[in-house]
């Protein structure tokens, strides 16, 4: 090989192991937001989706792995509802049935895995349960 072509095969290895370290992102660039922030109170399907904050891309293939919803936003952390999943049609978007009980602010947890990324995706969201 000459000079020329090692530095040329040098110089691609290079910006290779650039692209593959920046193709990775931060796990704090990935969020949930909800679709609906009011419902009515009782049977309700609460839609969140999980977004790539600096493309503004939807994330489809994420595992959700940890998920809870509770009235600690009205200081009653007791008062819980069950959390089903539910299929989607739209991408990045996680549908979860429950049945809000009461009227009030609820938090929704959650906890999720993106596919390729290293770390947590957690997000806890407010929303309200309208009489």
């Amino acid at each position: 090989m000459t000079r020329t072509s090692l530095r040329v095969a040098a110089m691609g290895a290079a910006l290779l192991t650039v692209l593959s370290v920046s193709a990775r992102a931060d796990i704090k660039d990935y969020e949930f937001r909800l679709v609906d922030n009011e419902l009515k109170q009782g049977e309700a399907v609460i839609s969140v989706k999980l977004v790539h904050k600096p493309s503004g891309r939807a994330i489809s293939d994420a595992v959700i792995f940890a998920k809870r919803i509770d009235m600690g936003p009205d200081k009653m952390e007791a008062m819980t509802a069950s959390l089903l999943p539910v299929a989607s049609t739209e991408t990045g978007v996680y549908r979860f049935k429950a049945n809000l009980t009461m009227a009030g602010n609820w938090a929704l947890s959650l906890g999720a895995k993106v596919q390729g990324e290293e770390g947590t995706v957690e997000s806890k969201l407010i929303l309200k349960a309208l009489p």
